[in-house]
This record gives C-alpha cells, structure tokens and sequence, in this order.
C-alpha cells in the first residue's frame, strides 16, 4: 500500500466532504463574526493585553478622524529604529540584547548583557546523539516540519518538562533560543544529504560567536562569513524577533500556553502556524516571484516589468494567485519601518555582492507596485513594501538556501514567542476559550436500515 495515495475512495469522500459545507461568505455578515478576527475595515479584534511589542499605523488628525502614518514598530515601548541605530552606531550585534529586552522588558547594562550572551553560549549545544537519532535518522523534505518535529522531541531530554513555573518556562525558551539555529541547520543538512545527494557536514558552534555569526559558520561548508553578512543576518533576526502580538504564530503561543501545557508544545504549535504560507513563507513566494519575472521579461525594460507585475494581479503569470508578494501588510499601509531599515542595508550588502542591478529591480517594483494595485484593487488603506520584499533578498545575498528563509525567521521569532508565553502564564490564568455560531439546522436520527 502507498501511504500517501489518494485513492479513488478518498477522492469519493472529499467530494462529500466539500458538498456538505453550507458555509457561504455572506453568513459571516448576517451573523456579526469578524471572520479572521478581524472587521470589515481590516483592524484586528482584540483578544488580550500585551505589554511586549506594539504597532502604530494609524494617527488622528485635527478633527480627531484617524488618519495612515508610516508604520512604527515598538519593543518593550521602544521604538525599532532607535533601537537599531543603538547598536548599529556601537558597530556590535543587537539580536542578544533584543532578546533579553523582549523578555525583562528593560535593555541590559554591558555587564547584565555580556552574562546574558554568556548564557546563551552555554545553552548553544544539543543532547548527546540527538543530532543523530532525532535528525540525521529521520531526514525531512520539509525544514519547518523538522523544526517542529526536532522542538518536539527535546521534551523527552528535558528532566522536568511539564513544570510551567516562570523559572522552568525561561530556562527552557533560552535553551530553545539558544538550540534553534542548530536545529534548523541540522535539518537542512540532512535534508541535503539524504534527499540531494550532497556531502554531510555538521559544525558544532562556537562559544565566542554570536547568534548570527554561529548560524552563518555552522551552515557554510568552509565556515567563513563577513563582517557585514553577519551585521545583516543579526539585523535581520532582530527585525523578525516580534511583531505586534497580533499574528497567527503569537496568538497560536497564547491560545496553546493557556492550556497548561508545556514549552516544547507551544513552541512547536506557533512553528506550524508560521510555517503556512500566509504567515512565514511569504519571503520565499517574492523570491520565486523574481526568479520567474527575470526567466520571463527584460527586467531592464520598465515598461515589460509594469505589464508583468499587471499581469500578476490578473492571474496571468507566476502562481496565478493574483498577488505581487511582498507588497502589503494586514496593518502597514504608508510603510512598514522593517522593510525601510532593511532597505538601506540591503542595498550596502548588494554593493559588496556587485548586485546593484538586482537591487535597483526591487526598487523599481517598490515604487511601481503600490499605483499599479490601487488601479486595479478597491482598498480601504494604501499598500507599501513589507518586510518579507527584502528579507528574501537579503538572504539570498547571504547564499542562504530557500529552504531555511522560514526557519531562520522562526529562529528569530522564538524570542517573541517565548515572551508572550511567560506574559500568558504569568497574568491570564484562564484557558482561551472562543465561540462559534452552528447554523447548521436540526435534523432527524434515521437507522441504519432506513437510509
């Protein structure tokens, strides 16, 4: 028997399946469920309180009616762009001291932030055989599933798991923040391996080297790396660390967290949420979306570059799903501040790659895409680059592989998470528990021999 074969049967059933779905969209109006959680204007519904990270796109004017601004984007009450700057003009990493600020709410002093990275380096290794028996003997097709699978499987090396004390539950996020690059280079590895036919190799990690840096070095067969690649990998980490307590993967760590459950679950739940690629993939979808723009025009041809990016929103090129990746975002509309701060050193890393002309496509399309869409689409807000336009670049300068664009952003992203889940234990108590409206009507039970 084929395991993964969908037989004539299960087409059978899946037909049914969708024949006895009477859900139709003008339901979601007539019963008031914000369908996505979120209104008819695309403003979230709130579910909680957080003190963790926060977005403004909105102001008010004169008159008090609300008004588009350019997005800012704040960590612990601290504005993004200072906090980068802050450790951009020292010339050090900043992903260590976000993280420590995303958890204890305060920036470190130099001594708090030196015992801090010091910890993390002592945490930065994985039980013994486990890169065996858990990675290398199972190898994946998928690097998110092994992710997942690998998170999941640290329960059983873990001596007291299920112990949600706030000092159990941070030990185990810094183990997990620590271990995350290791996991998801290993699985990649493995997956080169076993699937690609490529020579194995594993690193270990080196205690002297940063979050960014360590990623880089384990993940390159020669270990090297710049100076300004691991600026950019650790700037990229930063950006992605957290956003706004409002997307899936952060409700998924609450919803799950106020189960009782332990660390290793929640984690995993938010790493399948962010997996799906309406949350985290979208950074592959806009380099696949370039790859194919440059297979199908002269990119150098403004007007060829217009007519393909038209072509896209008529469901006529690429994937045919009508959307220009990496242009929008659920909040942002003016811009989103983590695609402008990685704009400007993107373009430094393209200078030191020679690929200028690349980055002069991406901004051509930033500046034709946003008028190209509002002709085309009715809009309640406007529509600027997001993060994921120049995420997939930059990692792609990086000589980074596809198959790890999500997974490093989930190696970022653990941090939010794992603050977030120490918020919901700490001060909700309450399993979230939402409600759903059934219309389907009541019928009658009919026996078996009458059907």
């Amino acid at each position: 028997m084929n395991y993964s074969e969908i037989t004539p049967y299960i087409k059978k059933l899946a037909a049914l399946s969708d024949a006895s779905n009477h859900i139709v969209p003008e339901m979601y109006a007539q019963h008031d469920v914000k369908r996505g959680l979120r209104d008819i204007n695309g403003n979230g519904v709130v579910t909680g309180l957080t003190e963790v990270s926060r977005i403004k796109a909105k102001d008010k004017d004169a008159h008090g009616n609300e008004i588009s601004c350019h997005g800012q984007l704040y960590y612990r009450g601290i504005n993004i762009r200072e906090l980068v700057n802050g450790f951009i003009s020292d010339n050090r990493p900043g992903f260590e001291e976000t993280v420590y600020l995303l958890l204890f709410s305060k920036l470190p002093t130099k001594d708090e932030l030196d015992r801090f990275c010091e910890q993390l380096s002592l945490y930065r290794s994985l039980p013994p055989s486990f890169v065996r028996d858990m990675i290398l003997k199972a190898p994946g097709k998928d690097m998110m599933n092994i992710l997942s699978r690998s998170v999941l499987a640290l329960y059983a090396y873990d001596e007291n798991p299920d112990d949600i004390s706030t000092a159990n539950i941070l030990r185990q996020c810094l183990q997990l923040i620590a271990e995350s690059p290791l996991l998801a280079v290993y699985g990649y590895q493995s997956y080169q391996h076993y699937h690609n036919d490529q020579s194995l190799f594993i690193h270990y990690p080196k205690k002297e080297l940063n979050t960014a840096e360590n990623l880089l070095y384990i993940l390159r067969e020669d270990g090297q790396y710049t100076r300004l690649e691991a600026k950019l990998l650790d700037l990229a980490l930063v950006l992605h660390a957290e956003h706004g307590g409002g997307n899936n993967s952060t409700f998924t760590t609450h919803v799950v967290t106020s189960s009782g459950t332990d660390t290793y679950s929640a984690i995993s739940a938010a790493l399948g949420s962010l997996k799906g690629p309406r949350h985290g993939g979208a950074n592959i979808k806009v380099m696949q979306m370039f790859d194919d723009m440059k297979s199908s025009i002269d990119t150098k041809d403004k007007g060829a570059v217009r007519d393909y990016l038209v072509s896209l929103l008529d469901k006529q090129a690429f994937d045919k799903a009508g959307l220009i990746y990496g242009m929008g975002h659920a909040v942002y509309s003016l811009s989103d501040p983590r695609a402008d701060i990685l704009r400007h050193y993107a373009k430094k890393l393209s200078e030191e790659k020679g690929m200028q002309e690349e980055f002069a496509l991406y901004e051509t399309i930033e500046e034709m895409a946003p008028e190209i869409i509002a002709e085309k689409r009715k809009m309640y807000k406007g529509v600027s680059a997001n993060v994921d336009f120049y995420s997939g670049m930059v990692y792609k300068m990086l000589g980074l592989p596809y198959e790890l664009f999500t997974p490093i952003f989930a190696v970022a992203r653990i941090a939010g998470w794992s603050a977030h889940r120490l918020e919901e234990i700490q001060n909700a108590g309450k399993i979230i528990r939402p409600t759903y409206i059934n219309v389907k009507d009541e019928t009658e039970y009919v026996s078996l021999k009458d059907r």
